[in-house]
């Protein structure tokens, strides 16, 4: 009798899953699906992965962004993408005068339009955007922030320089041979909203030109999407984009004019 039940026992702790056939034959299993994909099917895979990876790093951390224009020359060039930093912003941080930012103009540049009917066509094209391979869309726009909340921007003085609160400002990011305004304009920035122009005055679409429409060309903070940081491309021109002194010993808006 003790034989029997002795060969009971082991017969039992040979057929349960103790001895790695049941996980033995799944792991086989999976392994034989990745397998059967074959290395294109694989290197595909990755793609989308390394893809949706770069999406996600776009849409909160960093995006590429292609510089449509000639807008802001010198600083920036058609062609050239550059790397919004979306972090700038985002803890209490406000943009500064002289900051060079990347945000969405609908209700302060370009008016709200409905979307078209090639959703395929625009989602590919959003995508691409975001990865810096096309241009941006038409509402996204690079700009130079010349006033903030409660400054007071006039131009231009009697030598023909842009003022900000009172103190002239020697702009030499400018292109050169450009002045700082053809259009004249005294204007006090509501807070929340920014005045924003482009370095390359005589081609650049601005604030100055929607000072008649609504909210007279200034853009909401919240419509700012980042900074600008860095240049990714060309190679020649990679590095930290310069900053400015332009607009360093400015007073506070609230202490003009004393």
């Amino acid at each position: 009798m003790d034989t029997e039940a002795a060969q009971h026992m082991e017969r039992d702790r040979s057929s349960g899953p103790a001895d790695g056939t049941e996980e033995g034959s799944r792991s086989t299993h999976v392994r034989g699906r990745l397998s059967a994909v074959g290395p294109w099917g694989r290197a595909a895979l990755l793609g989308v992965l390394c893809t949706v990876a770069l999406l996600l790093l776009s849409a909160f951390v960093l995006q590429p962004f292609l510089i449509p224009s000639g807008s802001m020359r010198p600083t920036l060039r058609v062609g050239d993408r550059v790397l919004v930093n979306k972090l700038a912003y985002r803890f209490g941080s406000e943009p500064r005068r002289g900051d060079v930012v990347v945000f969405d103009g609908t209700g302060s540049f370009v008016q709200e339009t409905e979307s078209g009917e090639n959703a395929v066509g625009e989602l590919v094209h959003t995508v691409a955007a975001s990865l810096g391979l096309a241009e941006p869309a038409g509402s996204d726009f690079v700009k130079r922030v010349v006033g903030v909340g409660g400054d007071r921007v006039v131009c231009c003085d009697k030598r023909g320089r842009l003022e900000v609160n009172g103190a002239p400002v020697d702009e030499e990011y400018l292109y050169p041979g450009d002045h700082p305004s053809d259009v004249a304009f005294d204007i006090v920035v509501p807070d929340g909203r920014l005045w924003v122009m482009g370095d390359h005055r005589s081609s650049s679409r601005d604030s100055r030109d929607h000072l008649g429409q609504p909210g007279g060309g200034m853009v909401p903070v919240e419509q700012v999407v980042g900074r600008v940081d860095w240049l990714g491309w060309p190679l020649g021109r990679i590095g930290s984009l310069e900053g400015t002194d332009a607009f360093t010993g400015i007073r506070p808006a609230d202490a003009d004019h004393g």
